[in-house]
């Protein structure tokens, strides 16, 4: 199995980031907040997997996805660097149907 190409960055406030370039860009970011807790870095991939899923036809775009644990709650931080011109706000508005769905959110936060 090959290394991974994923760069996991776990900040001193406790903020864990998952990205493919460094320094990491947030060019464009939507921010949501999940109920209860779960692992960090497994959160962390599994938004960046489907956050990838929706915006892979975006030409430059690398993922990059921030998660921070606060009590009961995860705060996510999702979006990352485009290389290029693009449209912010349909691009950020894509991100947040990846966040807010539903089904999503349920598989994010199931336990194993």
């Amino acid at each position: 199995m090959g290394r991974s190409r994923w760069h996991v960055i776990e900040d001193e406030d406790g903020a864990l980031t998952v990205t493919r370039r460094l320094p990491v860009r947030f060019d464009l970011a939507v921010e949501t907040i999940l109920e209860g807790t779960t692992g960090r870095r497994r959160l962390a991939h599994l938004v960046r997997q489907d956050l990838w899923r929706s915006l892979q036809l975006l030409r430059g775009f690398a993922p990059a996805v921030q998660v921070c644990r606060d009590g009961a709650v995860m705060q996510v931080r999702a979006g990352g660097a485009v290389a290029g011109r693009f449209d912010r706000a349909a691009c950020e508005a894509l991100i947040a149907c990846v966040l807010e769905d539903a089904a999503n959110r349920a598989r994010w936060m199931a336990r194993l």
